[in-house]
């Protein structure tokens, strides 16, 4: 499945802009032939906004959800992105998949948050894998520091993730994470990871783009610069067997000797 990664910031604090900017990025990666286009954390709103993350939150089916919808109709792709999911009270950092002709496919809440700033203004979820089929692959959720944890990576490949898509909000000075680890997640899971960001300065924050798509080789099959970019790259389920039949980790996994790690 050709996938797009759009890597931008948007503008944020604005909802509406920040669709116009999905809207066009949809139709460039219709064009380019692409059947998933992936945008990053809190993609809808912003990321450092403040106090404005509970403002703008918004439920899972609310008004937003139904503009991605159409978005992803008009353009004939699935469509992923970042948002702050209002549940009541509880405000969630999420990441939502939309289908081609518009269904709700995943909805996920960030499981691990990272730093005082995320404790400030979410909950942390409790599901640690969520999954849908799309166009004959199993697509697995994370968001950001998730994906530093090997054990939520491994949980998606023992459940059957082949492609694991990762909206984030990477910033200086951790950009190993995007050079480094995710091909090594790929390769030590079996899976496709597609690593989204956001990019530029934001509030205290400098995001550093590096978007990527590893593949279970553990070799990049598209990398993002510094700027606002869209690439797009393959996911091959028959390169995926070929790997999985080849490559022993998940096989040669002895579970009985890792009761200690919990």
């Amino acid at each position: 499945m050709r996938t797009a990664l759009l890597q931008s910031s948007g503008r944020p604090g604005s909802v509406a802009e920040n669709l116009k900017v999905l809207d066009e990025a949809a139709g460039r990666a219709a064009a380019a032939g692409a059947g998933l286009l992936a945008a990053p954390e809190m993609f809808l709103t912003g990321y450092a906004i403040g106090d404005a993350i509970a403002r703008l939150a918004e439920p899972a089916d609310g008004d937003s959800a139904d503009a991605v919808a159409e978005i992803a109709t008009r353009h004939g792709l699935a469509v992923l992105y970042g948002y702050p999911e209002r549940d009541g009270e509880t405000v969630f950092n999420s990441a939502q998949l939309i289908s081609a002709d518009g269904t709700r496919l995943a909805n996920y809440r960030k499981t691990h948050l990272f730093g005082c700033f995320e404790r400030d203004h979410f909950t942390p979820g409790e599901q640690q894998v969520v999954q849908a089929e799309l166009n004959g692959l199993t697509v697995g959720l994370l968001i950001c520091y998730d994906v530093e944890f090997p054990e939520n990576v491994r949980a998606h490949a023992l459940a059957g993730t082949d492609l694991l898509v990762v909206p984030t909000a990477q910033m200086h000075p951790f950009q190993f994470v995007a050079e480094s680890v995710i091909p090594v997640r790929a390769f030590e899971s079996q899976m496709y990871v597609a690593y989204v960001n956001r990019v530029g300065q934001e509030g205290e924050f400098e995001f550093v783009g590096l978007s990527v798509l590893a593949g279970p080789d553990g070799v990049a099959r598209t990398r993002a610069g510094r700027a606002e970019q869209l690439v797009v790259a393959d996911a091959d389920p028959a390169f995926l067997a070929a790997s999985r039949e080849n490559n022993p980790y998940l096989k040669d996994r002895r579970p009985g000797l890792y009761g200690s790690l919990v």
